[in-house]
């Protein structure tokens, strides 16, 4: 089984990285740290808002390359609650960068069934910018198809902290029921109350620019992702990229703790020479 659709517009380095995939052991949910705007235009003596247009692209390109792969989910950091702390008239640049994103880009992430979502804090963003996300996630709300998560002003510690006070809430209201003595708060209960309840947990990291942090980026959500980092700036960052960190990632053996296959064989013949 290989990946038609895409062989159909894929260059020669791309046909290649393609036939290296399985598609059996593709990652259910890819998340994306896309870094390295700034330094891209600097580099070129450009304005900052020059890499965050031009970051644009590459966002499509992966989107829908995520898409028609049959990647269930994908999130990409697009703006921190950190981000704030820019000077005012990039962030009034990346409002409007974003409604003209929605305006151009919604039509076509509707025609490929992939649903929308946003998560982070999206009620303190300017209203016009509240209207136009609230609009694309109605209108692509019954997409079957891959869900686009866009982390807009996102933070990993906040969202555990609305997670918890949620959960706070919850647990108020069946006391005021006289049923809180089976109210339990477990992992399950945590993942439920996160902005990204209903998505499976990444099983993949990409950071570009080459940066060794995760940001304060889905915090409790990558506890066991495969994290790769690339020295490309975002910019930059095209399908060929994305499939090489794809082709990383089916090489790794993820063991969530426990010993990998090889380890577990050698064990277990160790254990059963120990009982001659």
């Amino acid at each position: 089984m290989k990946f038609p659709d895409l062989l159909k517009t894929a260059n020669r380095e791309e046909t290649s990285l393609l036939e290296q995939l399985d598609p059996r052991r593709l990652p259910k949910h890819i998340a994306i740290i896309m870094d390295g705007n700034g330094r891209w235009a600097e580099r070129r003596h450009l304005p900052r808002v020059a890499g965050h247009r031009a970051g644009v692209k590459s966002a499509r390109e992966v989107i829908e390359t995520c898409a028609r792969l049959k990647i269930q989910a994908l999130t990409l950091y697009a703006f921190s609650l950190e981000n704030w702390r820019r000077p005012k008239a990039e962030i009034d640049f990346l409002m409007r960068l974003l409604r003209e994103y929605l305006r151009k880009e919604l039509p076509v992430i509707h025609r490929n069934n992939i649903r929308l979502l946003v998560i982070g804090r999206p009620e303190q963003l300017p209203s016009e910018v509240q209207r136009d996300v609230t609009r694309a996630m109605e209108q692509t709300a019954g997409n079957s198809g891959m869900k686009l998560a866009v982390a807009l002003n996102y933070g990993g510690r906040a969202e555990l902290v609305d997670a918890f006070k949620a959960i706070l809430e919850r647990y108020r209201r069946v006391q005021s029921n006289g049923s809180a003595a089976g109210f339990r708060v477990d992992e399950e209960t945590i993942a439920e109350h996160l902005y990204t309840a209903g998505l499976p947990d990444p099983d993949l990291l990409i950071r570009t620019s080459g940066e060794m942090r995760v940001s304060n980026f889905l915090l409790w959500q990558i506890a066991y992702a495969e994290i790769y980092v690339t020295e490309t700036l975002w910019p930059d960052f095209t399908r060929a990229h994305l499939l090489e960190a794809l082709i990383d990632f089916e090489k790794r053996e993820r063991r969530y703790g426990g010993l990998s296959s090889r380890a577990e064989e050698k064990s277990s013949a160790a254990a059963r020479g120990g009982r001659g």
